[in-house]
């Protein structure tokens, strides 16, 4: 009776909160004037600038994908396959950027590449140039600032699948005449090919949902995201409702595509596990060229992080027209710390955050006990409910929340949540259902179900058994999706922007409002304690994973 509650109320709520609220964007995009109707579409598929933002979200998104591999797999095989000094600690720098929200990133690069940045402005004068000799607007540099954001994905996943390479095929390859180059392009990137997959299908799907970069950089440069955006603030509520859905659908197709591709070219590597050795480098050319690449490649691409850190120091009005800013202080941090009006935002993500991922952790832990040790008619449909928002662009989530959340008809499970502060944890709260759930799925999968069994063959209820077996031994798993999802959460930013009331503005919004006013170096600083408040989580949550906390089951 228990699991039956439970299969129903997960229904209930997955239903409720991801499936429901699109079909009432769905719905206002065909109803108009109180009848049914498909002029929208029709204005959408004639509009030249609606098919151009159609075409740059997808143009943008296969380029960021192109863009990251070129960056991110040969990184991994320097810092994998070779010896060298400082590959571990650059190894783990190069990894860096996947700690910075999305929003800050772009505007780290801003400081160090756009018009008015410090390397910009270092080339102007160093070649005399009477204007900047170029402009980080359009759709290069929403691609190159992908790029830098999202090479992390290769990177990690080729790092991770040349570590579980075993070494023994491409000596075979080597022993049968192939040379380096042959075993390269014929034996270990076939190999590499899932995880080559898994981190393109990773970074089209970020790329399609990208608001931050399109937002600052874009120009007159259109793409859904931002497309969705500007037809909403303008007042055009039918025109966003047909471009979510399309932004929605295009979404889901590519998912479905990239997802087909990658099935249809998994398999096995057959091997002794022992992993693949790393190369001592011989040449004296080679031992200079290697080290100089990696190094050097790292602290370019850490460059945009060390920028943000020195504008942090600097005071309003400090830095106008010159290379480097002219003075420094501690100022903007003071101000964060003593004026209330900065802590807010710091607080409200703080909050806000907390209770989102609270609440993933309760209700994925039991989707995740559901669909790996229940055996119940539409278990499938579980499974694609759960993984559905992640297919789904934090825009098109935020719309659909703002619509079905905006009238107050109890009857039909709406209240109006929009305006307060309660819009915010829910948003976060889907966004990051995925994320939680195959972190609780995955550690679900690693016990044998025997034990549970055996507690309540000695007579312990279900609920004991849960709380005694299954808990212990899920927390670290679950911890380490809850930890990346309430880091997800602080620094969002694409659903914040659409429902955000100037009260629960959350530090992502106060950062773009500092850097409207102008105000580079408190924009900076709140960027700063926003990757530090992250990094923490992260280093303290790993010491709670590592430790062991869950230890034995008790009973």
């Amino acid at each position: 009776m228990i699991r039956l509650w439970l299969i129903l109320s997960a229904f209930f709520v997955l239903i409720w909160l991801v499936l429901y609220p699109h079909l009432f964007v769905l719905g206002d995009s065909v109803w108009i004037d109180g009848a049914l109707s498909l002029d929208g579409y029709r204005r959408f598929f004639t509009s030249r600038a609606e098919l151009e933002a159609l075409w740059g979200s997808v143009w943008i998104s296969l380029g960021s994908v192109l863009l990251s591999a070129l960056i991110g797999i040969p990184l991994a095989f320097l810092f994998t396959r070779y010896n060298f000094p400082g590959r571990n600690v650059f190894g783990a720098l190069a990894a860096l950027p996947v700690l910075l929200p999305p929003l800050v990133g772009v505007i780290a690069f801003m400081f160090l590449y756009g018009e008015s940045g410090i390397f910009t402005r270092s080339v102007q004068a160093a070649f005399g140039l009477e204007r900047p000799p170029w402009r980080l607007v359009g759709g290069w540099a929403i691609l190159l600032v992908h790029a830098y954001s999202m090479y992390v994905y290769f990177y990690l996943f080729t790092a991770a699948g040349l570590a579980r390479l075993d070494g023994s095929t491409a000596e075979a390859a080597e022993s049968l005449g192939a040379g380096r180059w042959r075993t390269l392009t014929r034996v270990t990137l076939p190999m590499l090919a899932p995880s080559f997959l898994a981190a393109s299908l990773l970074v089209f799907m970020t790329s399609m949902a990208s608001f931050s970069a399109p937002y600052i950089f874009g120009g007159g440069f259109r793409v859904l995201t931002t497309q969705i955006f500007a037809s909403k603030v303008s007042g055009q509520l039918t025109m966003a409702m047909v471009e979510t859905v399309i932004l929605a659908s295009v979404s889901l197709l590519f998912l479905w595509i990239l997802s087909r591709f990658r099935r249809g070219r998994e398999f096995a590597a057959v091997g002794k596990g022992t992993g693949t050795a790393r190369t001592e480098i011989r040449s004296p050319w080679a031992r200079a060229l290697i080290p100089m690449l990696g190094i050097g490649g790292v602290f370019l691409l850490l460059l945009p992080h060390l920028t943000l850190v020195l504008v942090s120091f600097v005071p309003e009005g400090a830095w106008t027209i010159q290379i480097l800013p002219t003075r420094y202080t501690l100022d903007n941090y003071r101000s964060l710390f003593s004026d209330p009006q900065l802590w807010v935002p710091v607080w409200n993500s703080l909050q806000m955050a907390s209770l989102a991922t609270a609440g993933n952790l309760v209700f994925c832990f039991f989707v995740a006990y559901l669909l790996v040790r229940g055996r119940f008619f539409g278990k499938g449909a579980l499974l694609t409910l759960t993984m559905l928002p992640w297919a789904l662009p934090g825009t098109v989530i935020a719309v659909a929340l703002a619509v079905t959340f905006s009238a107050n008809q109890p009857w039909f499970g709406r209240w109006v949540l929009v305006g307060s502060f309660w819009i915010l944890p829910l948003a976060y709260f889907i966004r990051n259902i995925p994320l939680v759930a195959q972190a609780a799925i995955a550690s679900f999968r690693q016990y044998d179900p025997v034990l549970e069994e055996a507690s309540q063959s000695l007579g312990a209820s279900w609920t004991e058994t849960m709380r005694r077996v299954a808990v212990p031994l899920v927390l670290p798993g679950l911890a380490v999706g809850g930890l990346l999802a309430w880091v997800a959460a602080l620094g969002e930013f694409v659903s914040s922007i659409l429902l955000y009331t100037h009260r629960s503005r959350p530090i992502s919004i106060e950062i773009l409002s500092q850097l409207r006013a102008f105000d580079f170096g408190a924009a900076a600083a709140l960027g700063v304690v926003l990757a530090a408040l992250m990094t923490l989580a992260f280093a303290f949550g790993g010491r709670f994973v590592r430790g062991g906390i869950a230890g034995e089951p008790r009973g």
